[in-house]
Parts: C-alpha cells; structure tokens; sequence
C-alpha cells in the first residue's frame, strides 16, 4: 500500500484534516510510493491530566510488539487483519489501548489476470485529494542496546488493519483497508474504549469504503521509483 498526499505543506493538510492539536514532526513529506519499514505519519489521541490530546507523529510501518527479540519482526506485520486483531498476540494489546489513523489520500492494489500477469490499481476516494484515514495500531519496542534514557531507545512501530473486500473493489484483491469514516473518528481514537470485545465489535461495524479504482504503470512495483507521476491513468 502507499499513499499520496497532493498538498504544499503536507503536515498542515494532515492537521487540518484530522483536527490535530500537536505535531511532533517539524516536516513532513509527501510519498507516493511508501514500501514497509519506512516512516508513515499517524494520529493518536492521549489523555493527558484529564484532557484529550490529538498527535500527529511518525512509526515505522510494521509493528514490532514490545516483547518482540528483534525489530526486523515488523516486516511481516505492516498489516493486521481485523477479523482477528483483538485476539492475536502481536496486536491485541494495541488494539486496546493504542489506535490510530493513519491519513492517506489512496493505496495500490494488484490485481491477478487470467494470463497471470498483473495490473496495478490506485484506489482512492470519489474526490481524490480527500484523505482517507486507515485503521492503524501503533506500538513501542525498546532497543536493548541502548541506554535506558536515550532518546531513541524506544522504536515507535505502526500497522494498518484489513478487511475483507468485496463488490467493486473484490474483483481486484480479496482483502482491503479499514478506513475509519469521519463521523466514526473520534470513537476509534478514544483512549478510554479498552475492552477488546469493544473494540473488535467497533471494528465489526465500520462500514465499507466507496473507492474508485483506476489502472496505473507498473512502475509503482519498485520503490525506487516515488512521484506524482505514478498515480496516473497508465
């Protein structure tokens, strides 16, 4: 999955967006074409002295549980499946207590051809400068070789929920984002819903997206390659 934001000052747009009260980052640059292990902006909500706090700060995509012995872990886990994600090990601590969004103006999807070949969709939004918000979970690992106060001893790691998919946008890949709808927000990023059997029933009823799907280059298949150009009509 990547993402695409269009926007001059990308941060601001995020901020704008999804009501955020502090940035953490002072840039923030936009990617077309974000691969696993990378950095991904999300959203959180914290409860700070009685009052909630809404954060925009940076995780590397793919989650690497707390108990975890090595970091590399979080390449097989840059996603989470929602059908199961308050009861697997890896994820349900976080499920419970740290949600986040993780904005998003599209993602690519690979769709299988009968000759075996496959072609490359851009789904986004009807308007497609809209940010979507996925479903993420966000997590901290400490490195063991470092000092118990360094600043980067805590690896902050991220996830992004999948559901299955089904009408218009089954027929390209079986599984899809959970994207949280903006009247839905404010409940998944609420710090005090922590009962998992909440959650996943939260989770249950998030209605499914209306994406538009569109053909592009292959070009998006490396990651070397990262531009505008990359989300237009192949």
């Amino acid at each position: 999955m990547s993402e695409h934001v269009p926007f001059t000052d990308y941060k601001a747009a995020i901020r704008d967006a999804f009501s955020v009260d502090e940035s953490f980052e002072d840039e923030l640059k936009p990617s077309w074409n974000v691969a696993s292990m990378q950095g991904i902006p999300f959203v959180s909500e914290q409860l700070r002295e009685d009052e909630l706090v809404r954060c925009l700060e940076i995780a590397r995509w793919g989650l690497v549980p707390v108990w975890s012995k090595d970091p590399k872990a979080g390449a097989r886990m840059i996603n989470a499946r929602s059908e199961t994600v308050t009861e697997k090990p890896s994820f349900r601590t976080a499920a419970a207590k740290r949600r986040s969004i993780i904005p998003a103006n599209g993602y690519y999807e690979w769709q299988k051809n009968e000759d075996g070949t496959k072609t490359p969709h851009y789904l986004h939004a009807e308007d497609e400068h809209q940010l979507l918000g996925f479903a993420g979970l966000y997590e901290f690992w400490p490195d063991p070789s470092k000092e118990e106060n360094a600043e980067d001893k805590w690896l902050v790691t991220a996830t992004i929920l999948t559901r299955a998919a089904h009408d218009a946008l089954g027929h390209i890949h079986d599984r899809t984002p959970v994207i949280i709808p903006k009247d839905l927000q404010d409940q998944w990023l609420d710090p005090t819903m922590t009962a998992r059997d909440e959650v996943q029933h939260f989770i249950d009823t998030i209605p499914e997206p209306n994406l538009v799907p569109r053909i592009v280059s292959k070009e998006v298949g490396s990651v070397r390659n990262n531009g505008p150009e990359l989300i237009r009509p192949a």
